[in-house]
């Protein structure tokens, strides 16, 4: 079953911008990520992606992005949330 993560209001454009580069060099998003997406709102910084598993999510998680959000002092803890709906334009 596919999961949601979201991340913010407790990071910054610049960090953002420093995790997605060193995980993502590429731009291309990493194997089991189905959706990815960051932009400011009125209370700050958020991302927010869809993954096709919870183990997917964990691997990511786990391999890359855990140490690079150590690297860039986030210390805020994403949400997660089973997906109940996809819609696809």
């Amino acid at each position: 079953m596919a999961i949601g993560i979201i991340f913010g209001p407790g990071l910054t454009q610049a960090q953002y911008d420093q995790v997605h580069q060193e995980v993502t060099p590429d731009n291309q998003p990493p194997a089991g990520m189905l959706y990815h997406f960051g932009g400011q709102s009125d209370s700050g910084f958020y991302v927010v992606e869809v993954w096709e598993s919870q183990e997917a999510a964990g691997r990511f998680f786990q391999d890359k992005l855990g140490p690079a959000l150590q690297k860039a002092n986030i210390n805020d803890q994403p949400q997660f949330l089973q997906v109940h709906n996809i819609m696809k334009a």
